[in-house]
C-alpha cells in the first residue's frame, strides 16, 4: 500500500513541477504580448497626436479662405449679389 501511495504521490508532484513550467512558459509569453501592445499603443498614440495637430492646422480659417481663394478661385460675393430672405 505504501509504494502505491509513493507512486501516486510522485506522479502528483512530476505533474504539479510540469504545471508551474507550463504556467511560467505561458506568463513569459503573456509578458511579451503585453509589451508589443504597449508600444504599438504608444505609436498609436504619437500619430494621433501628429493627425491632431495637422488636422487643426489645415481647419484654419485663414488656411481655409487661402486654399478656396488661390486653388479654388473662389471669392466673397459683391455686396450688391447678397440677398436677405427673412422666413
Amino acid at each position: 500500500m505504501s509504494r502505491l501511495m509513493l507512486i501516486v504521490l510522485l506522479a502528483c508532484t512530476v505533474a504539479s513541477a510540469i504545471g508551474v513550467v507550463f504556467v511560467r512558459h505561458r506568463h513569459r509569453q503573456t509578458f511579451i504580448e503585453l509589451a508589443r501592445a504597449e508600444r504599438v499603443r504608444d505609436e498609436l498614440n504619437i500619430e494621433f497626436g501628429r493627425l491632431q495637430l495637422e488636422q487643426a492646422t489645415l481647419a484654419e480659417a485663414n488656411r481655409v479662405d487661402q486654399v478656396a481663394r488661390e486653388k479654388l478661385g473662389m471669392k466673397f460675393p459683391e455686396a450688391a449679389d447678397v440677398v436677405v430672405v427673412r422666413p
